[in-house]
């Protein structure tokens, strides 16, 4: 156990006093917090822009209240000019585009025949915003012809609020559920930097102790498992480490940029969206609603969830970390890690897509409750369905499995390591490393 201890503090050591650890550690907190305030800033400026469309209506159908104008787009009226002056007009001047509406003998042919024409190719938001006023119009006119009373037709619309319980008369809504699956997926993600970033540190340190020949030193002394034990949990420690350190101070920087500059992170949620989805996220957003998610974050297992995610974490890290350091020890260059990589680089591609397409929409379904007990995606995708409530035994299963298939790995992986840590100038097959797994000697 000294020997594991001192191999653990060397690492972590080594990690933690490299220059580069030292930078990225306090250099990409500001760096991110820097670019979303650029995106927010550019996202401003760009909102800032009206753009002024114009409108040659000869099918007479439209009038200026069915187009709507809003904080980025106005409309006018050119009918009188008629289209091919205010095209000519508009290719010369500053309007933004022209919509042209042409004449035709039914709805259902105008509405296929209606056109847009634009110096640029139009955004997404601006073309759907010219297509909603104008099927709203047709819509209400193709009504009136079927003989439907329109003013009935507005005075029956009537929206829903269900309001979500389980059986045990805990309330819960859309927005609580929306938080969950944002804690779910963002330890997720995590989880896999995690382990892609400091999983292929600890390769390259084996590697480089390997072609440096200080491996030779280094084994005369210590067990091979021991050495690869060490690495692992000294650069996971280093590893957890640097991510505290950016929580904290991506943390500090948010209210900074809040209080100071006047930047709300959370825009970036609504950048995208349409003026109506905008105004009715932040009307949800507000008053009871907020006070009832922070009800139900504070009614959150949080320590338990805390516990799972420090397990899960360091669960999946370990087993993938063997793998890498198994890999590491087997070749002597970086290139030829490339073969060995994509084995282990499709389990979590696959748990990622699981938990993006599958969690989400069904965190209890069988794909989601399978996944979330494979050891080489229960990592990540257990960690998304916890926020939605696992039953205990579920998450004991999991946690047993990985811990067993953890344990499992890493014996494999030291058999590999402890005969490939000392193997020269040949280029590893999959038939090479079975062999060494096979080896007693």
């Amino acid at each position: 156990m000294k020997k594991l201890r001192l191999i653990i503090e060397r690492e972590f050591i080594a990690k933690v006093r490299n220059k580069s650890f030292l930078i990225m550690t306090f250099l990409s907190p500001l760096i991110g917090v820097g670019m979303i305030a650029l995106v927010v800033f550019l996202m401003k400026k760009n909102d800032d822009k009206v753009k002024e469309i114009v409108y040659v209506d000869e099918s007479g159908l439209f009038s200026k209240e069915d187009f709507k104008d809003t904080k980025t787009i106005k409309y006018q009226d050119f009918t009188d000019l008629g289209f091919e002056e205010t095209k000519k007009k508009v290719e010369d001047g500053n309007h933004y585009g022209v919509l042209y509406l042409p004449k035709q003998d039914s709805l259902e042919v105008l509405a296929k025949s209606i056109q847009f024409y634009s110096k640029d190719t139009p955004g997404l938001n601006t073309i759907e915003n010219v297509e909603r006023n104008v099927n709203r119009r047709l819509r209400n006119l193709k009504m009136t012809n079927l003989g439907i009373n329109l003013e009935k037709i507005k005075a029956s619309r009537i929206s829903s609020d269900i309001k979500m319980f389980n059986f045990s008369g805990e309330q819960s809504s859309k927005l609580i559920n929306g938080l969950k699956i944002g804690v779910g997926t963002v330890a997720g993600y995590l989880l896999m930097m995690f382990v892609i970033i400091y999983g292929t540190s600890v390769m390259r340190s084996v590697i480089e102790e390997k072609t440096s020949r200080i491996i030779e030193v280094i084994v005369s002394s210590v067990k091979p498992f021991q050495l690869m034990l060490g690495k692992i949990i000294g650069n996971a420690s280093a590893g957890l480490l640097q991510f505290i350190i950016w929580g904290i101070l991506l943390l500090i920087l948010n209210v900074v940029a809040s209080s100071f500059f006047g930047l709300d992170m959370s825009e970036m949620q609504t950048a995208n969206m349409s003026p109506e989805q905008a105004e009715a996220l932040k009307q949800a957003a507000s008053g009871n609603k907020m006070q009832m998610i922070f009800q139900e974050i504070m009614k959150m297992p949080l320590v338990t969830l805390f516990f799972l995610f420090i397990f899960y974490f360091f669960g999946g890290y370990m087993l993938y970390s063997s793998l890498f350091a198994a890999i590491g020890a087997a070749v002597d260059n970086e290139t030829d890690t490339q073969q060995f990589m994509m084995p282990i680089m499709m389990p979590l591609m696959l748990a990622v897509y699981v938990g993006a397409f599958t969690v989400i929409n069904d965190p209890h379904g069988p794909v989601s409750v399978i996944f979330s007990h494979i050891p080489l995606t229960s990592p990540i995708v257990m960690l998304m369905r916890v926020p939605f409530g696992v039953a205990w035994w579920e998450i004991a299963i999991s946690m047993a499995l990985l811990l067993i298939t953890f344990l499992g790995v890493v014996w494999l992986a030291s058999k590999i390591y402890r005969v490939g840590i000392l193997m020269y100038g040949k280029k590893p097959t999959y038939k090479d490393l079975w062999k060494w797994i096979r080896y007693s000697g």
